[in-house]
């Protein structure tokens, strides 16, 4: 093995580009009389031999690792490629030649190759952690993360813990979703060295992610203790602020982040919107100016003023901005996104489609694009282009669960109920248990008279979200409708109240439960409030006109069920025969 003789040049380099000129002079001078080089120890000592000719050094493979490190050093990746491919041929058993090998054909990006030699090293040095560690970055190159991970958990079994393979460990499982692993070991990175910012800055993404707000925030703070001009965790800080409603605190850290960086034209963006949602319109100009001062018209940095624009609603001028940026940059598909998203808020669904359609797979906007798409289709009642927009999107990534709930739900607006079941559960397969995908799946039991499957699922939804207000509500307004345990259906829909106390739906679901029980009064009040909140629902109409029927109120009832004969109603035969009686009994009155 030349491990040790391999090492040595590492030395050289390390001393500069004459140091190694000098050592390869040493190997390759013509003049056998006064050359040397360095042979193998012998009794302990290094010694000096007369050099062997050139051709005879070409074919040692000391000497050609040295003509490889002298040409990547060149940065002529291909004479160095060659070099170090000729001497692992002659020395196959030295790990440390394939290592050398690996390194550079990561370095050229070519990681399905580079991995083969960094496999090779581990079969021939097993209990070496870094060639463990070496194949676990080039597996996370080519997005192989669960064989990354192994190799990651490997090296860290080896090393005992060792904090700089757990932190690489750690930002693989984040990555994976994994996060409560993650957390664990980002835990025992901060023990082993309590001021590395990175691991606190990580811990708050990671809480973050798991929606454990306080903690989240703490770790934040404690990153920011050790560097408080720590951008990310400024800005992430700002977002959790944002996010949980904190206004004044998320506008302080943003401000503060600008003292620091006022480059940063996105954080700015967000001021704007903040500023106005607090009254604080000056402020959200200054920031507008702000923007347009620190970029240029069609500048891809200009995105930032498009964002601002939409957020406010001025939508045409956001168009602009943003038309200018897709025009000069047409592969920034943010930009393509929002200006997609701004047509689509002007009720421009042709525009919209367009630019969405633009967005390829490649892009963090392409999902979200396609089920855009798919709504404006849907929307235009163009229902099986639609369907196949998401069909088309799943061929690209079919494990992403957001795609069958869009699918789930355009198949249950064509009332294709099996099929609507069949893509939920597909998702359900993928992600066990999401909230999002049961949900649907239940209305859709419940639409296709499965109410026992409908009422279980709902169950389920709740028992892993108890604050899911719209499953509380569903439950408590199916048992009202069934004229069924109707008191757990009051304190099932006075929790979801509490979650949700301005939902139009909820309230609606108070008021029917109120009817059931034969409380018309209370069911009045609960409606009347009911519709208010939520005018342009049929269902809505109808049932305070049924409370008010109840109540002796014809008049008021007639002028309910013609309301809600007005906005397209789920059932109007039966609508029509309300309104009819009701007018018999006016009649009758007279």
């Amino acid at each position: 093995m030349l491990r040790h003789r391999y090492l040595t040049i590492i030395a050289f380099c390390g001393r500069g580009r004459m140091s190694l000129l000098f050592l390869l002079l040493m190997l390759t001078s013509a003049s056998c009389g006064q050359l040397s080089h360095l042979s193998a120890e012998k009794e302990g000592k290094a010694v000096i031999e007369p050099a062997s000719p050139l051709s005879e050094r070409l074919n040692d493979p000391y000497a050609l690792f040295l003509y490889a490190t002298l040409a990547e050093a060149d940065g002529d990746y291909v004479s160095a490629h060659s070099y170090l491919a000729k001497a692992v041929s002659i020395d196959p058993r030295s790990a440390y030649l394939h290592a050398k090998m690996a390194y550079l054909l990561k370095e050229k990006k070519e990681f399905g190759e580079a991995i083969k030699h960094a496999l090779v090293c581990i079969e021939l040095e097993p209990s070496d952690p870094e060639y463990k560690v070496l194949a676990g970055d080039l597996h996370a190159a080519m997005g192989e993360d669960d064989k990354a991970i192994e190799q990651y958990e490997q090296a860290s079994k080896l090393t005992g813990g060792d904090p700089r393979i757990r932190m690489l460990l750690s930002t693989m499982l984040i990555r994976k979703g994994r996060f409560e692993e993650a957390l664990k070991h980002l835990e025992r990175v901060i023990e082993a060295n309590p001021q590395l910012i990175i691991a606190h800055y990580y811990r708050g993404r990671v809480n973050f992610e798991l929606k454990r707000i306080p903690q989240a925030e703490e770790a934040f703070l404690q990153a920011l203790e050790l560097n408080e001009r720590l951008e990310p965790a400024l800005y992430d800080l700002g977002t959790l602020y944002q996010m949980a409603g904190r206004d004044v605190d998320a506008i302080e850290t943003y401000e503060r982040l600008l003292s620091f960086h006022p480059q940063n034209l996105a954080v700015r963006e967000r001021l704007v919107s903040l500023y106005m949602k607090t009254g604080l319109k000056d402020k959200a100009e200054r920031e507008i100016d702000a923007i347009k001062g620190l970029s240029q018209p069609g500048g891809i940095n200009r995105q930032a003023l498009g964002l601002a624009y939409l957020r406010q609603g001025r939508l045409d001028e956001s168009i602009e901005e943003l038309s200018m940026i897709v025009s000069a940059w047409p592969r920034d598909y943010k930009s393509r996104y929002y200006l997609a998203i701004a047509y689509e808020e002007k009720g421009d669904g042709e525009k919209a489609i367009e630019n969405f359609s633009t967005i390829v797979p490649e892009s963090d906007y392409y999902f979200n694009a396609r089920i855009h798409m798919a709504y404006l289709l849907e929307a235009e009642k163009k229902i099986d282009e639609a369907i196949r927009t998401i069909q088309e999107a799943l061929e690209e990534k079919k494990d992403k669960v957001e795609l069958y709930l869009a699918l789930g739900s355009l198949y249950e607006s064509s009332k294709n109920y099996a099929k609507a079941k069949e893509a939920l559960r597909q998702g359900l397969e993928i992600d066990k248990e999401n909230t999002d995908l049961m949900f649907r799946l239940a209305v859709i039991l419940d639409k296709d008279n499965d109410k026992h499957g409908c009422i279980e699922l709902m169950k389920r939804v709740v028992a892993l979200n108890p604050e899911h207000a719209e499953a509380l509500n569903y439950i408590g307004y199916t048992y009202s409708e069934q004229g069924v345990n109707l008191e757990e259906a009051l304190a099932l829909v006075n929790r979801a109240l509490k979650i949700k106390p301005e939902s139009g739906y909820i309230i609606d679901s108070l008021g029917w439960i109120y009817y059931q029980k034969a409380q018309y009064a209370q069911a009045i009040k609960h409606l009347e409030k009911a519709a208010d909140l939520m005018p342009e629902d049929p269902t809505i109409s109808e049932h305070l006109g049924d409370a008010y029927s109840k109540a002796g109120r014809y008049k008021d009832a007639l002028g309910r069920y013609n309301k809600a004969m007005s906005l397209e109603p789920s059932n109007p035969e039966k609508l029509k025969e309300k309104i009819s009686e009701m007018e018999k009994r006016l009649e009758k009155v007279k």
